[in-house]
């Protein structure tokens, strides 16, 4: 009896903390809201344009919603549904950022973990000096990706474990540390880590520390339940089958079974903003804590051993991949993207996020939000101060 009480208890408490960022004005936030219409009129050319199918914008100011509005559509094919606010998305790569470097910043705070430490140390014959930091940043060497048509005739599918004995055992691109190359692998090849240390999966791992205790209700790896029927579809199959809950990401997808440390969280542009604002905030929102102050700036600081690669523990500051940022944003603003069409942006120094999530692969994978993310964070930053 005191068990299911206790239960019930706890789960109470969880909803009761599961709620969305305080709602405000762009003026009460300090932002001009006729100048966010600029970023407004760009979105709805770029949906003219094919370049999506639909989008939703989400601001995040002082810890509080400044703006969340959703244009065209969130379905295409086989028939059309309008895009609303509470969407959900398949994030792909800013999974990375979001569940996955995070996560390993947790395991590094509870000093089960070094971002010094080499993989080797956790991934049986895990060839070379790459270290974990070496991973994060992107600098370890390793290939952009791997062929998963290959993989699946080596090793079958899903096969976790097959596909961490080839990242392990592949050929090296150059040594770690002396260049700066984008790898899918290397952030599948922290999601082992993760789990052999914190003896979890990264599924469990995140979800109990992050998305739970942020109250982040419709984030999830493999979302189920009323998550999965808000989820935008991807891609159209070749039995026309649209992917819709199901991760898009080839290695994600067929050989990690969707739980993946380079893609695979699907989420919401509100519960985002709730991450954005912890981390704007010392890693604490609402009472509760996910990071401590140092170790969002462990994450968000770039190395200065790799300072002209412009990549932090987990994010993107200065490197090519970064232009999601625009032009006028500050120095310290952070980011990463999704090739499905999501995108994230953090700066410190103005105390904003801005969150753009589309599903640009739907229903075929012709779209392109390269350009759109940067005009948008323009128009935001160019909205701060006029009033």
């Amino acid at each position: 009896m005191r068990s299911s009480l206790a239960f019930l208890g706890c789960l109470l408490s969880l909803q009761l903390f599961a709620q969305p960022l305080e709602r405000i004005t762009p003026e009460q936030a300090g932002i001009d809201s006729r100048h966010l219409l600029y970023a407004d009129e760009a979105i709805l050319r770029a949906i003219d344009g094919n370049e999506m199918p639909g989008a939703v914008l989400a601001i995040v100011r002082k810890g509080k919603m400044a703006y969340l509005k959703a244009y065209g559509e969130k379905q295409i094919y086989p028939s059309g549904l309008q895009m609303d606010v509470n969407t959900v998305f398949d994030l792909a790569s800013v999974s990375k950022s979001i569940s996955t470097a995070v996560s390993v910043m947790i395991l590094v705070e509870r000093g089960e973990l070094r971002l010094i430490d080499r993989a080797s140390l956790y991934i049986d014959g895990f060839r070379g000096n790459i270290r974990v930091m070496d991973l994060l940043t992107h600098t370890s060497g390793l290939p952009p990706y791997a062929n998963v048509d290959t993989l699946t005739m080596r090793y079958g599918s899903p096969n976790p474990d097959g596909l961490i004995e080839y990242i392990a055992g592949c050929d090296r691109d150059f040594e770690p540390r002396t260049g700066f190359q984008y790898s899918c692998l290397n952030y599948i090849a922290l999601q082992r880590i993760i789990e052999t240390v914190s003896g979890q999966s990264l599924k469990d791992f995140a979800r109990e520390n992050i998305f739970d205790v942020l109250g982040m209700k419709h984030t999830a790896y493999q979302p189920e339940g009323e998550t999965l029927e808000r989820v935008a579809p991807t891609e159209k199959q070749p039995d026309d089958r649209v992917l819709r809950g199901v991760v898009h990401d080839p290695l994600a997808r067929v050989m990690n079974g969707g739980v993946s440390g380079n893609a695979g969280v699907f989420s919401d542009a509100g519960d985002l903003a709730v991450l954005a604002a912890a981390l704007l905030n010392g890693g604490t929102y609402n009472g509760k804590r996910i990071l401590s102050p140092q170790g969002v700036k462990t994450m968000t600081t770039v190395p200065e051993s790799l300072k002209q690669f412009g990549r932090s523990p987990g994010w993107d500051l200065w490197s090519d991949y970064a232009s999601n940022k625009g032009d006028l944003l500050s120095p310290n603003a952070y980011c990463h993207t999704g090739y499905t069409g999501t995108s994230i942006v953090i700066d410190p120094d103005n105390d904003l996020a801005v969150i753009l999530l589309a599903n640009r692969v739907h229903p075929d994978d012709t779209g392109n939000m390269v350009r759109i993310r940067s005009l948008v964070a323009n128009v935001v930053a160019a909205a701060l101060g006029r009033l």
